[in-house]
């Protein structure tokens, strides 16, 4: 699928783009991959982490149409991973956030029209899903451009789908990093007791990225079945017995996430390992299977999950 392609991973020097180049070279034999971020200094450390001579490291901001026309050059797949993510920072500087996670989104989408790029996918997240906070809403704003992007190709073969899932373990900027820090002063403060999340892995984020990459049709939003935690068993999976201070819901925050909300029903089927959103307003004839979800889905959110982490499974994964 990936051998003889070259692949663009934008935000390619985050947890994703890392892991992302990581299985793709143990995997695959692309002609180029090529991670492009802003950051000089993570990509002078992720040369010294991948030494391999097909990958291409190009410094530039999905902010700048020009830089990007230049990177998107002959490229045949991009991972669209750049975005401003942390929900305190995007609500305290909302104008960043819009900037990157929906104009940057709106220069991708363009300027892989126009260089013919074949397949695009876009990283999302639950927080996309009912938004309450701006970095949910500016992701939400992307979705649904990446998929009425695929009415805008005319006879360009650029196809667009996005991937939306949960809090991803071992990421950077991921709660178990701060639960172990806090761990060390002795005390961890948690929002509410019954607050539940999704998880998934980052090589579980990856695989489940390059699966869609095979099945994709262009206007799908892909949404893997992944399991859920309980904040406080988190806690204590990271630091058993470790002082829990319940600090109450911050800005922005809710105590259960969606990956797939009641409203999208119609337009929803399930599949044994996956859901997939798909909009009316992507135009066009498309083969989907699995089973029509409709106007009785309740949706999938993390404390009505069927799938659970227990303690020990988690630190399994940790």
């Amino acid at each position: 699928m990936l051998n003889n392609k070259t692949i663009l991973v934008t935000g390619g020097t985050g947890s994703f783009g890392q892991k992302f180049t990581e299985v793709v070279l143990q995997r695959y034999h692309p002609k180029k991959l090529i991670i492009f971020s802003r950051d000089e200094m993570k990509q002078y450390e992720m040369r010294q982490k991948f030494g391999h001579e097909r990958i291409r490291y190009f410094i530039g901001d999905v902010r700048d149409v020009d830089r990007l026309h230049r990177a998107f050059s002959k490229v045949d797949i991009v991972v669209h991973a750049a975005a401003l993510k942390i929900v305190p920072t995007a609500e305290y500087d909302p104008f960043e956030a819009v900037k990157t996670n929906v104009i940057g989104a709106e220069n991708v989408i363009n300027v892989a029209i126009d260089n013919n790029v074949s397949k695009v996918i876009a990283l999302s997240t639950d927080k996309a899903a009912n938004p309450i906070n701006l970095y949910g809403a500016t992701k939400l704003c992307a979705e649904k451009m990446f998929v009425a992007a695929n009415n805008y190709t005319g006879d360009h073969r650029t196809k667009f789908s996005v991937v939306r899932y949960g809090n991803v373990l071992g990421s950077r900027g991921s709660v178990v990093p701060f639960f172990k820090k806090c761990a060390q002063e002795g005390r961890i403060p948690i929002t509410d007791k019954r607050m539940t999340r999704f998880w998934i892995t980052l090589e579980q984020g990856v695989n489940f990225v390059l699966n869609v990459l095979d099945q994709m049709q262009g206007g799908e939003v892909f949404i893997p079945k992944i399991p859920s935690m309980k904040i406080v068993d988190l806690a204590e999976a990271v630091s058993p017995g470790c002082q829990i201070d319940y600090i109450g819901i911050r800005p922005g925050e809710k105590l259960h996430e969606t990956l797939l909300s009641a409203d999208d029903g119609p337009d929803s089927y399930e599949f044994d390992d996956k859901f997939i959103l798909f909009s009316k307003v992507a135009l066009g004839e498309r083969k989907i299977g699995g089973k029509e979800l409709g106007l009785d889905f309740t949706g999938y959110r993390s404390d009505n999950n069927l799938i659970w982490l227990t303690t020990q499974e988690l630190k399994a994964m940790l």
